[in-house]
């Protein structure tokens, strides 16, 4: 999250000439300290000033790391930051994360080509899901609201893909989760620059285990999300 500076206050001054000086001072600076550290950035479209990261390098660490960088998003929410080492592919072609806190509660993100009814929870679960009964099931605004006794999320589709913000009901609650899947938003070249691994990083590993796949057999993945994602 951006943190925003207090500018000094000026406690009151005996001599006038002390005054003016001060103030003076006081208004050269008022500029200073107003720049988040590049570890704080928040989560939305950055306007970074700084040159921007070569696109053909962030295209090579997204492929070493076996993503997609149009899929890759971001979102924010108070107190949640990201954890890195939870970047990764999803089905084929999709991305996700995990964003905690300092309480254990997480929010995980995911970007995914689904059919409609895995946004659309009025349409019925999605075919071959196997979740718990949905307990509500709503359009909030742009997005679709589905819960069950144990989780709930957010999802809308975007284009072709479906995305999706979830928790537990008992780490997360309605308002936060609300807030990250409004702030959620493709991440623009900045923010893939803090997302994706560094370039090497994923040099020499072993292809990365994929979650989805059934452990026997050489069946299809399997992509069946609940409402907690």
């Amino acid at each position: 999250m951006t943190s925003r500076s207090r500018s000094p206050r000026l406690r009151p001054l005996l001599l006038t000439a002390t005054l003016t000086t001060t103030l003076a001072l006081a208004l050269a600076a008022t500029g200073c300290g107003t720049e988040p550290a590049p570890d704080t950035r928040a989560a939305g479209p950055s306007g970074s000033a700084d040159p921007a990261p070569d696109r053909a390098e962030l295209e090579a660490r997204a492929s070493a790391a076996q993503l997609v960088a149009e899929h890759v998003w971001v979102t924010e929410a108070a107190g949640y930051a990201l954890a890195r080492q939870s970047v990764g592919v999803l089905g084929d072609d999709g991305f996700g994360s995990v964003y905690t806190e300092p309480e254990g509660g997480q929010i995980k993100l995911s970007v995914e080509r689904l059919p409609h009814a895995d946004a659309d929870c009025t349409d019925g679960p999605a075919s071959g899901s196997e979740q718990e009964p949905l307990v509500t099931c709503e359009r909030d605004g742009e997005q679709w609201y589905r819960a069950t006794e144990s989780g709930h999320a957010y999802a809308r589709e975007q284009g072709d893909l479906v995305v999706t913000l979830s928790g537990t009901r008992q780490e997360v609650d309605r308002a936060t989760l609300r807030s990250a899947a409004l702030a959620a938003h493709r991440a623009d070249d900045y923010e893939l620059d803090q997302v994706l691994p560094p370039a090497g990083e994923t040099a020499g590993r072993q292809p990365v285990e994929r979650g989805d796949l059934p452990p026997v057999g050489d069946g299809a993945p399997n992509n069946d999300v609940g409402a907690s994602g």
